[in-house]
């Protein structure tokens, strides 16, 4: 199903200009979830374990229009429609009572969903039910604030979003010099259950960032009532038919390594809290060694219990010392200055042309959500190492698929784009 969904969902030359359609302003969706009848408690960013909650998606600027703003976070999304939610099970931590919390990203706070009695926990409905001593998390989308504009095409956006939701987990476990590890096999049916969602908001990965303890979790006993995430709804049997026919993952590859943080904590949550999506590029040349810093993050091990191959192709265009062309893994596959042709693959931006640099993502793994997802952790790799590094980074979600393939030479599945290099901004 993963593969038909995918070939439905590609843009071409002709579909982009044939399958438009303007936005309904009168059905956007609310980009916040509010428990409000659950206590909030107020994240004090003084406190690093709060802080860190901060650090996975909190607001941290504004951008004002006409009759609407746009309230930006510590990570990006397909036009700022953030689909993706943050649950939490806290178990013997010293600044979160034992209980499941949902990160309240508008009130800057946690709300306290439900308290632990003895035994209980999330992770029984995980393969190893040991109880995690420290942070369990649990990462949803509601794929309609993405359907709103992206339609059908909205899941892979909700994926990429997700993904880069994780890596945003793996820079602030860098921060607060702490582990993590992400795990994609879990009864989803049960925790839907458990937290009362509707058919609109669904699971996509969990990540740990504890202890795992000798004594397994024995049920969990909450049954939340259904909270609205969006305040409208458009239901697309085809987003839901893809995602419920992509969760029974097999042949799962574990990746028990964890990479190498290449990060001064301070610079590092600069760099987390100033990063944005460039598109002011100014066609200037960055350094060869900034490139190969990026690369090497970008292409180091992310620890999950179900890891995909994900190919990392390189367009140089304006970087010193390296010649123009197409590199995979280093090598070069084909000379020239392809900023043109990246420009037009990516939907013609021209932003694209400007740009020192431009990543095509490609895979041809079995397991479409967890390969999507590590692509976008990918895209976040490179967005924290990019604004590191003072440089502008642009994800693009949009390209035309097949001919991305036919330039590159491969017959993987298009994943993801990004845009790299010197901007008026940084």
């Amino acid at each position: 199903m993963s593969v038909t969904y995918h070939e439905a969902t590609k843009h071409s030359y002709w579909s982009v200009r044939t399958e438009g359609g303007g936005l309904d302003w009168s059905r956007q969706p609310s980009p916040f979830k509010i428990y409000a009848n659950a206590p909030l408690i107020p994240l004090d960013l003084d406190r690093p374990w709060h802080r860190f909650i901060y650090l996975l998606g909190g607001i941290n600027a504004s951008k004002s229009y006409p009759g609407i703003t746009y309230y930006l976070r510590t990570i990006p999304s397909a036009g700022a429609l953030y689909p993706i939610e943050i649950y939490f099970q806290a178990r013997g931590h010293r600044d979160f009572a034992d209980g499941i919390y949902h990160f309240d990203v508008a009130n800057l706070g946690v709300r306290l969903l439900y308290e632990l009695r003895d035994g209980e926990g999330v992770e029984y409905l995980f393969p190893d039910k040991r109880q995690v001593e420290g942070l369990l998390f649990l990462y949803s989308g509601i794929y309609y604030r993405s359907s709103w504009k992206y339609r059908t095409r909205a899941f892979r956006y909700l994926l990429l979003d997700g993904g880069h939701a994780l890596g945003a987990l793996e820079a602030a476990a860098f921060w607060i010099n702490h582990g993590y590890q992400i795990r994609y096999r879990f009864d989803r049916a049960k925790l839907h259950h458990h937290f009362g969602f509707g058919q609109g908001e669904f699971f996509l990965a969990s990540g740990v960032v504890g202890r795992f303890s000798d004594q397994e979790a024995q049920g969990l006993g909450m049954e939340l009532d259904f909270v609205d995430g969006t305040g409208h709804f458009l239901p697309d049997p085809r987003i839901e038919e893809a995602y419920w026919d992509g969760i029974a993952l097999r042949g799962c590859r574990l990746q028990p390594r964890f990479p190498q943080n290449p990060f001064q904590p301070q610079k590092l949550e600069e760099a987390i809290l100033k990063r944005r999506s460039a598109r002011d590029f100014t066609a200037t040349f960055m350094k060869r060694e900034q490139l190969e810093f990026l690369l090497h993050y970008m292409g180091d091990v992310i620890p999950s219990d179900c890891d995909e191959e994900v190919r990392i192709w390189t367009l140089v265009h304006r970087v010193e010392g390296m010649e123009p062309g197409i590199y995979l893994n280093g090598r070069l596959v084909k000379a020239g200055n392809f900023a043109k042709e990246g420009s037009y693959l990516c939907l013609e931006q021209e932003f694209v042309q400007r740009t020192a640099a431009t990543f095509f993502l490609t895979s041809s793994g079995s397991n479409y959500q967890p390969l999507y997802q590590k692509a976008g952790h990918i895209g976040q790799r490179c967005y924290v190492g990019g604004s590191y590094l003072g440089l502008g980074v642009s994800g693009i979600g949009a390209y035309y698929d097949d001919e991305v393939a036919r330039f590159l030479g491969t017959s993987e599945m298009v994943l993801y784009a990004l845009a790299l290099g010197s901007h008026s901004g940084g």
